[in-house]
């Protein structure tokens, strides 16, 4: 069989690969949260929800994987439902989505970009608050932090980026 992708008897050997992307502006008077950890900061990321770019970032690769959209779709800021939402909640029905369409998360990979505030202590509380919410063993998720060496707006501490990338594996057909 040609490509990389092999499927089994069943069909159900397909494997999906998404990835996300978010940023947001750092604004004093707002909580600082990433992967849904609260982070002492001076200044929290601004957005219609609680601007937590790391779990957009995860949400937009899961929803890529499943070919399901992105947020914007799913959770658009136009709807005032959505209103400082937590964005553990959005993260909860992702995974509802994933596992509608038949698959099931195999990992999760994270950067968070920030110049400040230091992210290296909180990597392992947004691990353990990333695989909770998405009911999946630890060592399932990475989470890593870089710098942008002083670079652009995320260097001058204007705001905070993530990128991730997500593995789903077929489980059963979608239901229509």
């Amino acid at each position: 069989m040609g490509g990389a992708m092999h499927q089994g008897a069943d069909g159900l050997n397909e494997y999906r690969v998404g990835s996300g992307f978010d940023s947001h502006r750092l604004v004093a008077g707002r909580p600082l949260l990433l992967g849904g950890v609260p982070i002492e900061h001076d200044r929290g990321l601004l957005g219609h929800s609680d601007g937590d770019c790391v779990i957009h970032a995860v949400c937009d690769a899961l929803l890529g994987a499943a070919s399901a959209g992105d947020m914007g779709v799913h959770f658009p800021s136009s709807d005032e439902r959505w209103k400082d939402m937590k964005s553990l909640v959005f993260l909860d029905e992702v995974r509802r989505i994933v596992s509608t369409r038949g698959y099931a998360i195999e990992n999760v990979d994270v950067t968070a970009i920030a110049q400040a505030p230091r992210l290296a202590p909180h990597l392992s509380a947004m691990r353990e608050s990333l695989s909770k919410a998405l009911a999946i063993e630890a060592e399932r998720v990475s989470v890593k932090a870089k710098s942008a060496d002083g670079l652009g707006a995320i260097g001058r501490e204007e705001g905070v980026a993530a990128m991730a990338t997500a593995l789903l594996r077929r489980t059963r057909r979608e239901r229509l």
